[in-house]
C-alpha cells in the first residue's frame, strides 16, 4: 500500500491473472484506511487487536444471517462495486484495468446495467432527432 500516492497493490500471486494490478484509493477509501492507522503495526484491518486473516469466514456470514441476507457470496461485492462503475459512467477500458480484467468481456460478466440506465443512455439522442420531420412520426 502506498497511502501517498493514494495506491493499493494486489501483488501477482494474489490476483486470478497472476499480474500485478494497481489499485486507485478513492477519497472514500482513503478515509476508511486512515481511520485505521496505529490499530495494528502492520495490518490494516483487525478483529480483537488480531490481523483479519480472510475475509470470508465466520464474522462474515454471521453478520449476513443477522442483516437477512440470503444467498451472498463475497466475490458479489465486485460485481457491485463494477456495475456501480459502470453506472456513473466509467468506460469499459478504464474498468477493465481498474479491476485487473484482461479483457472487455470479462469486464461485462461483471458490470451490470439495469433497464433504467439503458433508457436513459437511448434517450441521450433525443435532442438531435428534435425539429426532424420523420416519416413514421406524422
Amino acid at each position: 500500500m502506498d497511502m501517498a500516492r493514494q495506491h493499493a497493490w494486489i501483488r501477482a500471486g494474489q490476483s486470478k491473472s497472476r499480474r500485478p494490478i494497481a489499485v486507485p484509493l478513492n477519497d472514500t477509501a482513503m478515509r476508511v484506511l486512515l481511520a485505521q492507522v496505529g490499530k495494528h503495526p502492520e495490518r490494516v484491518f483487525t478483529f480483537r487487536g488480531n490481523p483479519l486473516q480472510k475475509a470470508h469466514n465466520k464474522a462474515w456470514t454471521d453478520a449476513l444471517k443477522r442483516a437477512g441476507i440470503t444467498d451472498f457470496r463475497w466475490h458479489d461485492l465486485r460485481h457491485t462495486w463494477a456495475t456501480w462503475q459502470r453506472r456513473a459512467g466509467t468506460p469499459t477500458y478504464e474498468l477493465q484495468r481498474l479491476g485487473g480484467w484482461l479483457t472487455g468481456v470479462m469486464v461485462e460478466r461483471y458490470a451490470h446495467l439495469a433497464p433504467d440506465h439503458l433508457a436513459s443512455a437511448a434517450a441521450k439522442i433525443d435532442g438531435l432527432l428534435a425539429g426532424y420531420d420523420l416519416a413514421t412520426c406524422k
